[in-house]
């Protein structure tokens, strides 16, 4: 065993954070460690480092054993050069290597027990040498640099020069070159474009020792881990699956199967029990034979009541122990339900947009863009991060104006927007006036459509919105974009934030979609199940992809 965390309770204020989690990571053994944003994952591995302290319970690590931690961001290197980093990253190795010529030494002139003791230490320093990759420590360095596209950087810059993505790809550089024993890795894919995704998923599979990563990547969880380990939202409790991300999913299919199965048998119950208590209390009505005596009539008249009365107290009481503690009943599958009829929109063309240019400090972030959205276009906007995808998107919902240019919507047309930060939402209000806000339907209507989404419990409807975490906000943005009934949907990097059975259930509810679609993801899976045309924004121009890096420009 490596490490075990053990009944780990963590609150902040009256806030639970973790509730009795557990867990075990053994030698070789790579976890991912899932739940939606809030839930306690980031707190989690900084207890395990020390960095934070439990209420309660602790975390149990293996003598001697090394760990490495990666954070979402980086701190305290900015005094320093990226070469000085790389240096100290590899101290342990190079401390190592000194240890191994020194016992050299010592054996070509000890002998008797003293030598017997000077090679089984070298024996075991050699083989933490070997582990650390020391043999080929220069190759390591530039492969792993290159392989994270950071070996471009000059070793003599400064680290606070670099960018956020530079920074925390050297960072998680840096910690791959220490080879600890054990990796504890928030977000490790934040920053990386595909091929150092690839090569980053390349190495952790071959990698020696032990790996436990959050990650909201589900095509990086199914490339590297064994199992998943989830934080529940509610409960805050932790769960482990066997297997990777797909067999995660189809064990969480499966219990929610069993859920609706048992809530539908529960209910059942229920109605049966109400049933049979009214049906025993109308049969209470004794009807005894003319010829019996008065004496007779009146024993059995008892004794049928009491029977009569005790069933239906039985009924009763049972209906009382289920009510007090029901099975709840499962939230409705996310559904887009537009407010149209799909095929009013055929030989029609919802959206056009001609010439649009928008600069930023005299940057051109469009230039000239044009094309046409059909009434069953499906649209994956591609494009290097600041190449202007946000912007498009919003002078497309009308959010902001173009320098020039304009964007034509048809009359029949209601765009439904989701921005990656939620801005349009008032941290003052709470959760169901910051939902309600616009709606035709009653507070009543409002309420029960909010409550059967699952997004959000009844707790939770008056919460303010400034105290939600960043993966509630984007719930609640979620649920305000369904219940907008909008017929074509514009939608930036909306897997964001979001746990994965919230994810999976948006992917299903945008392939029943009928309406157009132009989504902006840097997430793999959402894109291969996305499908439809991808364009990219290269240079300010439009550019649709026909495979590879190949493309002609949209007109």
């Amino acid at each position: 065993m490596f490490f075990s965390v053990s009944n780990v309770f963590k609150t902040y204020g009256f806030q639970t954070v973790l509730n009795g989690v557990s867990l075990v990571l053994n030698a070789g053994e790579r976890i991912g460690l899932v739940g939606a944003n809030g839930v306690g994952k980031s707190t989690l591995l900084k207890i395990i480092t020390g960095e934070v302290e439990a209420d309660g319970g602790a975390a149990q690590l293996s003598p001697g054993l090394r760990l490495g931690y990666l954070a979402q961001t980086m701190a305290g290197w900015d005094s320093q050069t990226v070469g000085d980093l790389i240096e100290d990253a590899l101290r342990d190795l190079l401390d190592l290597e000194t240890r191994l010529r020194w016992l050299e030494d010592g054996m070509a002139h000890a002998s008797g027990d003293t030598l017997d003791a000077i090679m089984a230490e070298y024996g075991e320093v050699a083989e933490r040498f070997e582990r650390a990759g020391g043999y080929d420590s220069e190759h390591r360095v530039e492969a792993v640099l290159s392989g994270l596209g950071v070996g471009h950087i000059d070793p003599a810059r400064l680290f606070a020069t670099l960018s956020g993505g530079e920074k925390a790809r050297v960072g998680l550089a840096l910690l791959l070159l220490q080879a600890p024993d054990v990796l504890l890795l928030d977000e490790p894919t934040n920053h990386l474009d595909f091929s150092s995704l690839a090569w980053l998923e390349d190495y952790l599979r071959a990698y020696r020792g032990a790996v436990l990563v959050v990650s909201h990547d589900r095509q990086f969880l199914n490339r590297i881990v064994s199992a998943i380990v989830e934080i529940d939202e509610h409960s805050r409790v932790a769960k482990r699956y066997a297997g990777d991300y797909d067999a995660y999913l189809r064990a969480k299919t499966l219990e929610r199967r069993k859920w609706e199965a048992d809530y539908a048998a529960q209910q059942e119950e229920i109605r049966a029990l109400k049933l049979q208590a009214q049906e025993t209390a109308r049969a209470s009505n004794y009807r005894a034979h003319t010829d019996r005596d008065k004496y007779i009539y009146h024993f059995e008249k008892n004794g049928h009541d009491a029977t009569i009365a005790k069933r239906v107290r039985a009924a009763e009481e049972k209906l009382r122990r289920i009510e007090a503690n029901p099975i709840p009943r499962p939230p409705r599958p996310l559904r887009f339900n537009a407010d149209f009829d799909p095929e009013a929109l055929k030989g029609r063309l919802p959206l056009i947009a001609s010439g649009l240019v928008k600069a930023y400090d005299g940057r051109r972030v469009l230039d000239g863009v044009d094309f046409t959205l059909s009434a069953g276009s499906r649209v994956l906007l591609a494009g290097a991060n600041g190449a202007g995808k946000s912007t498009l998107l919003k002078i497309l919902a009308g959010i902001e104006r173009p320098d020039s240019g304009e964007v034509r919507v048809s009359p029949m047309v209601k765009i439904g927007y989701l921005d990656q930060e939620g801005t349009a939402l008032d941290p003052a209000q709470t959760v169901f006036e910051a939902y309600r806000d616009g709606l035709p339907e009653t507070d009543q209507q409002a309420k029960a459509a909010l409550l059967t989404s699952g997004l959000f419990r009844y707790d939770d409807l008056d919460k303010l919105v400034g105290e939600l975490s960043v993966g509630q906000r984007r719930k609640l943005q979620l649920a305000r974009l369904i219940a907008s009934r909008a017929n074509l949907l514009i939608l930036d990097e909306p897997t964001n934030h979001i746990s994965f059975d919230v994810l999976e259930e948006l992917e299903a509810a945008l392939r029943d979609f009928p309406g157009p679609v132009i989504a902006v993801s840097h997430d793999r899976r959402f894109i291969r199940q996305f499908g439809g045309a991808v364009w990219e924004l290269r240079d300010g121009r439009l550019v649709e992809r026909l495979g590879g890096d190949e493309g002609k420009e949209k007109t």
